[in-house]
């Protein structure tokens, strides 16, 4: 179903980020890239650390738009929406993460991938619990509660971090909380221990994200997304970014903690960024750059699959000693730009893969939906 046309903007919002994400986890070399397209080491903010925030953000604009289409339904019927599409994506994540479902051993021979070494978490796990969870909220409680819940959320996760460990990547309680649950086996090993950045505990702020996208567009709506309801998304921003900065000072950025100034500072900017393009989308009509992320925008959660599964086996399939992964970037992007400036244009060019897929399923109409 096509999105209304005065709600374009969102479609637009989501498909840029879709494409940003994809860019960046497809860089043709994560040692060696532009800065921006790698995530800090720890605490900072990237201009990458903003794509999944943002991303769930933009969650919460549809959701705005959804919920109350579940809500005429009945409640019964709208948390058995809900629970089908929090676990679908769930699963899919899992799957994703399992997927191709086989490795090489170091012998070079191919074996299947244990269940018992299957990632639990991870990015669409963490989408699934936070719509889910921030939809349950707003279908339950009133709205003076959810705002409650969002405080005592950001000021409780802080307390817990100083209370149950520390700031640091060995002894945060996030990593002790997902060790003690689900185990070092089925968390992501990326950062050098087991540690997973989409980790349970995490996940408690990353629904704020959501709650916040799901207030900018209500508001906006309500408002019919007058010049005025735009200005105070500005406004809103600009308070949020404030308080971020002043909070870094004693909970700095951090991403992979997902700390609670990191949730103001990618609100804040989320707001500005919905801000902008609904001026420029939906008051000033200027629309002929649009259409490249509404293909993204339309598909999100297939693109977006579809990204995971072509780098995964590329990675997978074997040229000589090296993957079809490696063996592309050097072969192809490096050989011609070298591998600093090769990294993030291989990574755009996955993309515009995955886009080319995406356009032929609009043109075709179609679109999957969970």
């Amino acid at each position: 179903m096509q999105t209304p046309a005065r709600y374009l903007s969102i479609d637009v919002f989501r498909g840029l980020d879709v494409a940003l994400m994809i860019v960046v986890n497809s860089l043709g070399s994560h040692a060696l890239a532009y800065s921006p397209l790698l995530h800090a080491s720890w605490h900072g903010f990237t201009l990458t650390d903003l794509v999944f925030p943002t991303f769930l953000f933009v969650v919460g604009n549809s959701l705005a738009l959804t919920l109350p289409r579940y809500q005429a339904l009945g409640t019964h019927l709208a948390v058995k929406k809900i629970a089908q599409r929090t676990a679908g994506i769930f699963l899919i994540g899992v799957l994703l993460g399992w997927f191709p479902f086989v490795r090489y051993t170091e012998a070079g021979e191919l074996t299947f991938k244990a269940l018992e070494n299957i990632r639990v978490f991870g990015v669409l796990q963490r989408i699934a619990l936070g719509y889910g969870l921030a939809a349950l909220l707003i279908l339950f409680l009133k709205p003076v509660a959810v705002r409650w819940f969002a405080a005592v959320a950001l000021l409780g996760y802080w307390g817990v971090l100083l209370a149950f460990g520390d700031l640091t990547l060995e002894g945060n309680a996030v990593a002790a909380l997902d060790r003690w649950l689900v185990g070092d086996s089925h968390l992501y090993k990326g950062e050098g221990i087991p540690f997973d950045p989409e980790g349970l505990l995490s996940t408690l702020p990353a629904i704020v994200n959501v709650l916040a996208g799901y207030w900018a567009v209500a508001w906006l709506v309500k408002k019919s997304f007058s010049i005025e309801s735009l200005l105070q998304l500005v406004l809103a921003g600009g308070l949020l970014l404030m308080a971020a900065l002043a909070w870094n000072l004693v909970f700095p950025f951090n991403k992979k903690l997902w700390s609670s100034s990191y949730v103001l500072l990618t609100v804040g900017i989320g707001l500005w960024a919905l801000a902008f393009l609904s001026y420029v989308i939906d008051h000033v009509k200027y629309t002929r750059w649009t259409y490249f992320f509404e293909v993204f925008g339309k598909n999100t959660l297939a693109i977006y699959v579809l990204s995971g599964i072509v780098v995964k086996v590329m990675l997978l399939v074997r040229v000589g000693d090296q993957s079809l992964y490696a063996w592309t970037f050097k072969n192809g992007v490096a050989s011609w730009w070298g591998v600093y400036h090769g990294s993030g244009f291989f990574g755009v060019l996955i993309m515009l893969l995955c886009w080319a897929v995406g356009w032929w399923m609009d043109q075709k109409k179609v679109y999957v939906r969970l």
